[in-house]
């Protein structure tokens, strides 16, 4: 199963991209009342503990999806931006993210 097929399960009001953009899904988050555009990709492995994905400022996303054993972890990438353009950062460490920003939403898988 595709992890775009995976977090589709936590949404309701989907929509897929009608064309090639920066986001891969879209919809509300179950439980809540806002629509957004995910960015949802996995992970590229470097070794047995660390992966990386890359992302860039100008994307159309409002949603940063990262997908753990357990959980989902899901930054909003216009507080992300402004970290980044601030810090003048190139490589971050999500830890770090998720402790500096604000709007960071954990679901459990179940």
């Amino acid at each position: 199963m595709t992890i775009i097929r995976k977090f589709s399960r936590f949404l309701t009001e989907i929509e897929y991209p009608k064309e090639k953009t920066s986001w891969n899904i879209a919809g509300v988050l179950n439980g809540q009342n806002a629509f957004y555009k995910f960015d949802v990709k996995d992970l590229i492995k470097e070794s047995n503990n660390r992966g990386y994905r890359t992302g860039h400022l100008n994307t159309k996303a409002d949603k940063m999806v990262f997908e753990f054993n357990n959980q989902w972890v899901i930054l909003d990438i216009e507080e992300l931006n402004k970290y980044v353009k601030n810090n003048k950062l190139k490589d971050l460490e999500l830890n770090d993210l998720i402790s500096k920003l604000e709007w960071t939403i954990f679901l459990d898988k179940k």
